[in-house]
């Protein structure tokens, strides 16, 4: 019994001192925050939808082009508000790369940091992410009200935010698939 709690007790200090250190904090937080990824986000009952009234909002795309998001109206879209720096958003980028590679055609996608264009650009190329990164120019409609990230909205083509994540979530999952194909027929 001695025994086994000193080896619990040496496991939790090593990994606390692993979690101390800089260089492999992130990674350790990366892998955990992954399991988390695992799960579905949900999906919000029509009647506590909220919905976009303002469009309005400018954002600078990489190749230093104004992008409006009063563009994406009438469209279904996927924003998400993410940093390099942070844990979940790493966690969950590879299930938003599939679901890119699979409805880049179909649906809006709009990836959003308060990052430097190179370091964004920087971070996807090293992990082979195929999406662009925008950075707001003005600020984003009161509806999004982002205080942590990540954060995920998909919105309808009437304006309707079907999912409002905040956290690392599963985007490539049989939940998010099927909602975006019944939006995409409406």
């Amino acid at each position: 019994m001695q025994h086994s709690i000193k080896i619990k007790n040496i496991i939790f200090f090593v990994l606390l001192g692993l979690l101390l250190l800089p260089q492999t904090r992130k990674p350790i937080q990366v892998y955990l925050h992954k399991g988390l990824a695992l799960f579905a986000p949900n999906v919000i009952e029509a009647s506590n939808q909220s919905i976009i009234k303002d469009y309005n909002w400018v954002l600078k795309g990489e190749n230093n082009t104004d992008f409006n998001f009063t563009t994406t109206k009438n469209k279904v879209v996927l924003l998400n508000f993410w940093a390099t720096w942070c844990p979940p958003c790493i966690a969950e980028m590879p299930s938003m790369q599939l679901l890119y590679e699979d409805y880049k055609d179909k649906i809006e996608f709009v990836f959003v940091s308060n990052e430097d264009f190179q370091t964004t650009h920087s971070f996807l190329m090293d992990n082979k992410f195929s999406f662009s990164s925008f950075k707001a120019i003005s600020k984003f409609p009161e509806v999004f009200n982002v205080s942590s990230i990540p954060r995920t909205f998909l919105i309808d083509k009437k304006g309707n935010i079907v999912i409002d994540k905040t956290g690392a979530s599963n985007w490539n999952s049989e939940t998010v698939r099927e909602t975006i194909d019944a939006l995409l027929k409406n």
